[in-house]
């Protein structure tokens, strides 16, 4: 593996920084990792002061579409020391989508030791209050000058680092979108591809407005058939059962997803992955075995849900969340090292 050079900033702007009150995605670290590759490899690993990076108006990426990212979070355990949750499972997926777009894959192991590093030389940044954490942004995109269309020769993978605080911090209102769609089997809605979310805003700016906080996903055909929510996943708890949407091809495989069906079933939970369609949901909410419902994700942690809007009205989901509520404490009690890690899922920046 190539060795990481580190070039630490002047002056921190750590000092400007007020834990309890930070801004979602405006404040950065003082650092960043970056990495190029060119010549049919990855060259010049390296640890640097965040800055503006040039960019040629013929970057491909800005013209083509070839930029992926991944999401994560570092934490801090009682003995001050910076964890990452689940890094492994962060560079398979990045992986998995820079396969799917045409892009080159970027060495796991380099992955995660610059990671590592980073976050060590960054964890002054990460909140100690309960529910923050430091956001981590791995990304990776085409920076030849070029315009034609073909895979780039050339791209950057770069870290960037940002603290924050909860996402929501009360239930939450899904609108169920039937006009437009987020994927499509044999698209790239399986890859965490950047245009996925550019396709998002309109109906997303149009689901806020509303009065709704995200939009809830459907089939690209039948218009019925739920996938996921625009930043997560989601469950359903009817009579019982959890039941979440499998993975087809259309919904992010969410390593959030994946730990909380683990939790679920150590919990002595029912979980099933299988095609649920907005109107099993909506007649739940009407015979009362709908019991709650909520999303996952890295940003979000565990999001409660509320209810459903749809063009024909709302579905009330439930006002408590007993079972995600538990298992948000169990998850949230595992990324800070309160309880044993018995799924061996920290892996500490060091």
């Amino acid at each position: 593996m190539k060795n990481i050079t580190i070039t630490k900033a002047e002056q921190s702007k750590l000092s400007e920084l007020d834990f309890d009150n930070i801004p979602l995605g405006k404040i950065f670290t003082d650092h960043m990792f970056i990495c190029d590759y060119e010549d049919g490899e990855w060259q010049n690993p390296r640890i640097e002061p965040i800055k503006e990076i040039g960019t040629h108006p013929a970057t491909m990426a800005l013209h083509y579409g070839q930029a992926i990212f991944e999401g994560m979070k570092a934490t801090l355990d009682s003995n001050g020391i910076p964890l990452l949750f689940r890094p492994d499972k962060n560079a398979a997926r990045l992986n998995f989508s820079a396969d799917r777009m045409g892009m080159p894959s970027f060495p796991e192991d380099l992955f995660a030791e610059g990671l590592k590093k980073l976050v060590k030389l960054e964890s002054s940044w990460i909140p100690p209050q309960e529910g923050s954490a430091m956001y981590l942004r791995p990304f990776m995109y085409a920076d030849e000058h070029f315009i034609g269309m073909r895979a780039a020769t050339s791209y950057k993978f770069i870290i960037i680092c940002s603290p924050a605080g909860p996402y929501f911090s009360e239930r939450i209102k899904l609108f169920a979108e039937k006009k437009y769609i987020r994927a499509a089997t044999g698209g790239t809605g399986e890859a965490k591809a950047a245009g996925n979310y550019a396709a998002a805003i309109k109906p997303t700016e149009n689901a806020k407005a509303k009065g709704y906080n995200q939009v809830l996903w459907l089939d690209a055909f039948e218009h019925k058939y739920i996938q996921e929510v625009g930043t997560m996943n989601i469950f359903f708890k009817i009579a019982g059962e959890i039941i979440t949407p499998f993975r087809d091809g259309n919904i992010l495989d969410g390593i959030t997803r994946m730990s909380v069906i683990d939790l679920l079933r150590d919990k002595g939970f029912e979980v099933t992955e299988r095609p649920i369609t907005i109107d099993e949901v909506k007649e739940a909410s009407e015979n009362g075995s709908l019991e709650e419902a909520f999303g996952t994700g890295t940003a979000i942690g565990i999001a409660y849900i509320q209810e459903i809007g749809t063009d024909e009205g709302t579905i009330h989901v439930s006002d408590e969340s007993p079972v995600a509520e538990d298992v948000n404490d169990t998850l949230n009690s595992i990324k800070i090292g309160t309880i044993e890690d018995k799924f061996s899922w920290m892996v500490p920046a060091e």
